[in-house]
């Protein structure tokens, strides 16, 4: 008869809050050897919620509850305008404290990220996609749902995730001191793209304040301006991307904008660059990750070819693959945007 497992952890965490962060880093094998440095992923995909806008999420509504906005046991509203992964992070941690969400949603993102919002219990508004100049976007839409109920008198809050700067300060408060800690300090350079510029400021910051060398680049994709704002100083954006929730075409969002000063440089990567690197880490890796996670992946690459062997470079590994499926993983869909299509699936 075999004997009883034995516990490797007496580790217990308190629920969704206890449940998020502390991912682990993974070594990139593949990008690792092809570079002579180590390139190093945060598993921010074995978040509860499956991505990195967790942390966001949960610093936004913690942050909410200090100020009295949102009374715990009490009930309470959270409206956001998302791409997706931050509204499914908001209404898992809204779920968890007892509150309620609203979700505007551009019609566009996956139909995985919308079935799931349906899934876990959020009021979603799905809206046409608009530019962020027009009354319409998906942002604006949640600002008004969320002061219209303010004036009804309703307990709610407008996460805003792009201008409220505790999104940053979760990811300053933790994401950076987890990479610093596992790293044992060894880390020279961070890369990451933007969708709200959170994760990039928060970690950044907390970096910076350790080893102010550390050298912090941003990740673009294409259709987006950012990389010409940190280049130039100039938004100006050119092509198209198939990813979702990073890049911002026409304006800079204001967790970014606060943390100018400690980034270093960007890059620009194509969807076919990104691509590869999501169909590698899956086939050769194990490691099935979204289109984001390419894209930074990719940049990591450029960065350790720029600095030359012997460096430690941390990326992060946003969401999974199983949220694309219907666009990144289906060939119809590459093949009528002239992208590759991963072999497997051919």
């Amino acid at each position: 008869m075999n004997a009883e497992p034995t516990p490797t952890s007496t580790h217990v965490v308190d629920g969704f809050a206890g449940a998020v962060g502390n991912t682990p880093l993974i070594r990139l094998r593949r990008a690792s050897e092809a570079t002579g440095c180590e390139i190093l992923g945060k598993a921010e995909f074995m978040n509860p919620g499956g991505s990195v806008k967790d942390r966001a999420a949960l610093g936004i509504i913690e942050d909410a509850e200090r100020r009295g906005q949102l009374i715990p046991g009490e009930p309470g509203m959270v409206v956001e305008g998302t791409a997706g992964n931050t509204g499914i992070g908001l209404t898992l941690a809204a779920n968890a404290r007892g509150y309620r969400s609203i979700i505007v949603v551009p019609e566009t993102q996956s139909r995985e990220k919308i079935d799931f919002l349906r899934m876990i219990g959020a009021d979603l508004r799905l809206i046409p996609a608009k530019p962020y100049r027009d009354p319409g976007h998906y942002v604006h839409f949640s600002r008004r749902i969320a002061e219209e109920m303010q004036a009804a008198g309703e307990r709610v809050i407008w996460a805003n995730q792009f201008g409220n700067l505790a999104n940053g300060a979760a990811h300053e408060a933790t994401t950076g001191p987890e990479i610093w800690a596992q790293t044992g300090g060894r880390v020279d350079a961070f890369t990451c793209s933007c969708g709200t510029g959170g994760t990039l400021a928060g970690v950044a910051r907390a970096l910076k304040a350790k080893r102010p060398g550390v050298r912090i680049v941003l990740a673009d994709p294409m259709g987006s301006g950012l990389y010409s704002w940190i280049s130039t100083g100039e938004m100006k954006a050119e092509g198209n991307s198939v990813t979702e929730g990073i890049g911002q075409a026409s304006n800079v969002p204001g967790n970014l904008e606060v943390a100018r000063g400690v980034i270093d440089g960007a890059v620009q990567i194509p969807d076919e660059e990104a691509l590869e690197q999501v169909f590698g880490l899956q086939l050769h890796e194990g490691l099935s990750v979204g289109g984001s996670a390419g894209i930074n992946v990719a940049a990591a690459i450029r960065v350790a070819r720029q600095m030359g062997p012997g460096h430690t470079i941390v990326t992060v590994l946003c969401d999974g693959g199983a949220r694309y499926q219907s666009k990144l993983f289906n060939p119809a869909f590459l093949r009528e945007r002239n992208l590759p299509v991963p072999s497997w699936l051919a």
